[in-house]
């Protein structure tokens, strides 16, 4: 009996870590960029990320030890994506309306239950397939780096095999950063850095305009709701955990809304992060909450430390945290693809889903994965597929 806690507690530390990876990397890069974009200070920059991570972490947290469910994140990336890519000139309390917009329009969808009356209807085999496409655009990231960066990519595919083969009592996310980190250092000469100067969050009033409202509001509610808080939930549907859907999104509205005040323009949880605590990757589904609870310490820690580590993680080379998600990611990918294709009663329903997830192409600025769970659920009512042939709905 101990034994098996202590294997399942030494899975739930290798998912949580690597699930904080996934936004204390590149989320966190990101991040710095889009400061220098609109031209941020320092200030505003670490305040920025003491919101997105140590307040947003503390929010997970507290989800995930209140409802005991694998929930992890921080903030979203594909808005921060989305941000850099903007061509408008906002200042910054102009910004920090438009999150307070978002936030507010998520609140009333959750609040309404909009949002989960749609999601009631979703085929399982569909949800599978929405989360394999996602995962898969990850994984598939890996295949140019062995051509490009073939040392470091062999020794954490020799990571990830010793621990399915050999060493199967180490989760394989320890082995593959192990290895890759060693790959790294003989590979990778890193120049010298100094720290930022540490500095708390300011409050600041929000502006409104309805320019950043129709074009940046709205489009950031739809790429929070459908990148972090669908995949969230589909991937705790997946794994059969009961979660108040109207309470999970609201919250996140709510808490989004909070953090805008202080420059932060998201605070949800995160789709792959979520994802990843929530696998049986992370061992038995009734520990599998402490994986979220480790993740969410992780992303508090960095937020408050920020100014020290953000200088050392640009010097990472992108590769190299593609890399480590997409191993990170391997085994849901796999899982996923079993789960969805399985199933006879659902045909076309799930290839359409999947082939929509994977392709990633969004419309009116709602993602590939909002899109992959409306139309396989449109084929499965077309062609009469599964519950809908049951007629159980």
């Amino acid at each position: 009996m101990f034994k098996f806690a202590s294997q399942d507690l030494t899975k739930q530390l290798s998912t949580g870590l690597s699930s904080a990876l996934m936004t204390c990397t590149g989320g966190a890069i990101l991040i710095v960029q889009t400061a220098l974009l609109f031209n941020f200070t320092n200030q505003q920059l670490i305040g920025w990320f003491i919101v997105c991570y140590t307040l947003a972490g503390l929010f997970n947290l507290l989800l995930a030890v209140y409802y005991k469910l694998p929930i992890a994140g921080a903030h979203s990336i594909t808005t921060i994506a989305f941000l850099s890519t903007s061509t408008f000139a906002l200042n910054y309390n102009t910004l920090i309306g438009t999150y307070l917009l978002a936030g507010a329009l998520i609140f009333i969808l959750g609040i309404s239950g909009i949002f989960s009356r749609f999601f009631h209807y979703i085929p399982r085999p569909v949800i599978e397939a929405m989360l394999a496409g996602i995962v898969l655009q990850f994984v598939l990231k890996l295949i140019p780096i062995f051509n490009q960066y073939t040392f470091v990519a062999l020794l954490a595919l020799i990571g990830f095999l010793l621990s399915i083969t050999v060493l199967k009592f180490i989760p394989s996310m320890v082995l593959v950063l192990v290895l890759s980190c060693t790959g790294l250092l003989m590979t990778t000469a890193f120049p010298a850095t100094s720290s930022l100067p540490f500095s708390l969050p300011v409050f600041a009033l929000p502006e409104f305009s309805w320019q950043s409202a129709v074009s940046l509001a709205l489009p950031i509610a739809i790429l929070i709701l459908s990148n972090d808080l669908a995949v969230s939930l589909a991937a705790l549907k997946r794994s059969h955990y009961n979660i108040d859907m109207n309470k999970f999104i609201s919250l996140s509205g709510l808490a989004t809304v909070v953090g805008s005040f202080f420059g932060g323009h998201s605070i949800n949880a995160g789709g792959m992060m979520t994802t990843l605590c929530s696998s049986e990757e992370s061992g038995h589904i009734k520990y599998r909450y402490r994986a979220g609870i480790i993740s969410s310490i992780g992303c508090i820690l960095f937020g408050l430390f920020a100014w020290l580590i953000v200088p050392y993680l640009l010097l990472l080379p992108q590769y190299f945290i593609t890399l480590v998600v997409g191993f990170s990611l391997l085994g849901i990918c796999i899982n996923s693809l079993k789960l969805a294709f399985s199933d006879m009663q659902y045909r076309y329903s799930v290839v359409f889903a999947f082939i929509i997830s994977t392709a990633n192409v969004s419309f009116f600025n709602i993602s590939s994965a909002l899109w992959s769970l409306i139309i396989g659920t449109i084929m499965a009512i077309i062609f009469k597929e599964g519950i809908y042939a049951k007629k159980e709905v």
